[in-house]
């Protein structure tokens, strides 16, 4: 799977790519994630990426013809997925994450400052992904979680792929509690059923507690259909 990353602060997700899953599933070449500096791409010698907007009002806009030049150079495909991080995009989910990890390119646009002209979403962006309902700096920190969620979930990426499985959201149902040695500790003891060796009573322990979970704290994903 190949990402191309366009971004005016490339160091920002350079330093994650060292750590972690992530590096793994790029040392087993299972990824590559490319950086792309967007000033490189500016058609002017002062490498102009932004302007003032139309109509006014506070805040820079970025420039069209820097992202086109861009993505144009990066040669996609009729199946690339042209994503645009952003706050009004579709809410990122896991479902989402295992989606995007079956395709073979996928371009990230990083915003900045006010946002993008509206052309570059018209006649690029396939598609918009948010992290959160709130506001970031830029989109450098969104484009780290989706890597790095998307490098989880990809064949052979970690030691044991059931971890990625069994993680929250995976079964739209939130993880069960965890518990490692040693068995007493501040007065409070591991769950009987968890050392008893009877598989099939953990597993049916871990799902009631994933189910309890899930309805105390996010009971929109139980009604979801």
């Amino acid at each position: 799977m190949k990402i191309d990353v366009i971004t005016l602060f490339p160091e920002i997700i350079r330093s994650v790519l060292e750590y972690g899953i992530l590096n793994r599933a790029i040392d087993r070449q299972l990824l590559r994630v490319n950086l792309h500096q967007l000033r490189d791409f500016a058609n002017d010698r002062h490498q102009t990426v932004d302007d003032y907007p139309y109509g006014g009002g506070a805040g820079m806009v970025l420039k069209p013809e820097p992202i086109f030049a861009a993505v144009h150079a990066l040669n996609p495909g009729s199946e690339t997925r042209i994503i645009f991080l952003t706050p009004q995009g579709k809410r990122l989910t896991q479902h989402c994450v295992e989606t995007l990890s079956l395709e073979s390119h996928l371009i990230l646009i990083c915003g900045r400052y006010k946002g993008i002209d509206e052309r570059v979403r018209t006649k690029l962006v396939t598609d918009e992904i948010s992290i959160g309902d709130y506001v970031l700096s830029g989109g450098e920190v969104a484009a780290q979680v989706l890597i790095d969620a998307i490098s989880r979930v990809l064949p052979n990426a970690m030691n044991d792929y059931r971890s990625a499985q069994e993680d929250s959201f995976s079964q739209d149902l939130l993880d069960h509690p965890h518990y490692t040695r040693p068995v007493e500790f501040e007065d409070m003891r591991v769950p009987d059923v968890l050392l008893s060796g009877h598989h099939q009573n953990i597993e049916q322990w871990r799902y009631d507690q994933s189910v309890a979970r899930t309805i105390q704290r996010r009971p929109d994903l139980i009604r979801q259909p």
